[in-house]
């Protein structure tokens, strides 16, 4: 009899266990549906610091290679990016509240002093020192954005959320657009000095090539349509000008101020894939809530 006792204490364990899994995997979805829109805000508030970083990274390589028609739009993207901190310093307080919060307010105060410590360095840099501590940062920011989509998203994956499509909200679209942004930044340093040295020649060819499959991988996860079909179009053409206009053997025959507008034409139709992600995620959910919330109610009145 002892196996029989063993096997049925084993299995009611099991079964505790597997209940305790389904009703904290509740929690947590009734969490994130409670609190998307605060974390969706988080998100977007996120998402506008990588954007400005990655535009300063761009325009620093420029300007730090011989292009000083870049100065005056660096300032202007320095005061964005001011605008940006309070705003996810609110984001930081309320996430902090999470027994294990994916972005505190210290997290952000570090990260601001590096920020500032970076912009007075910045005169004295060298093009590559510069991308290299500024894609340092962005990958930071990139970070805080993929844990918020895995902790805080993810959760509502099921039958009206795709996991696909939080992912490539929350990681995949994001990483494209720092692949992107890189070769941005690489490629406005080749066209400001007209000439691309071997290491920014491999550089370029490895983004451009990584910027091709990631963009594959987030169309099979989750194909979003006219986003996904402006996004390969821009994408190509900045691939094409790379392959063309850089490191063939006649040289460098783009300006700075060509390469950076259609490198940002790519990595603006990539933000607003992700932008169409968070409507998608928003109102897909909201929809979800409200058929609850109404099957709920026909229930009610039928008892």
């Amino acid at each position: 009899m002892e196996p029989i006792y063993f096997s049925l204490g084993t299995l009611l364990i099991a079964l505790l266990g597997l209940a305790g899994w389904w009703w904290r995997r509740q929690q947590r979805a009734h969490h994130a549906r409670t609190h998307l829109q605060e974390t969706l805000a988080s998100c977007r508030h996120l998402l506008a610091l990588a954007t400005h970083l990655q535009q300063h990274r761009g325009m620093s390589s420029a300007w730090l290679s011989g292009d000083a028609s870049f100065e005056p739009r660096l300032l202007d993207k320095r005061r964005q990016i001011d605008a940006v901190f309070p705003l996810l310093m609110t984001s930081a307080r309320i996430e902090s509240v999470q027994a294990y919060p994916c972005l505190t307010a210290n997290d952000l105060s570090l990260f601001r002093f590096r920020w500032q410590n970076l912009l007075e360095g910045l005169p004295r840099m060298a093009p590559e020192t510069s991308i290299s501590q500024h894609s340092f940062m962005v990958a930071q920011v990139l970070e805080w954005l993929s844990a918020l989509g895995e902790a805080r998203i993810e959760p509502l994956a099921g039958q009206h959320l795709s996991l696909g499509m939080i992912r490539n909200y929350a990681h995949r679209l994001p990483a494209l657009t720092e692949c992107l942004g890189q070769a941005r930044a690489i490629g406005s340093s080749v066209a400001a000095r007209q000439g691309c040295t071997p290491v920014a020649r491999v550089r370029l060819m490895f983004l451009i090539s990584r910027a091709e499959a990631l963009l594959e991988q987030a169309a099979a996860a989750d194909n979003h349509g006219e986003y996904t079909l402006q996004t390969r179009l821009t994408v190509q053409e900045m691939a094409r000008t790379v392959r063309t206009s850089m490191l063939l053997s006649h040289g460098v025959v783009v300006s700075p101020e060509q390469y950076f507008s259609i490198a940002s034409q790519a990595i603006d139709a990539v933000y607003a894939w992700i932008g169409g992600c968070a409507d998608d995620i928003s109102q897909r959910t909201a929809a979800a809530d409200l058929a609850a919330g109404m099957t709920g109610l026909a229930v009610g009145r039928g008892g």
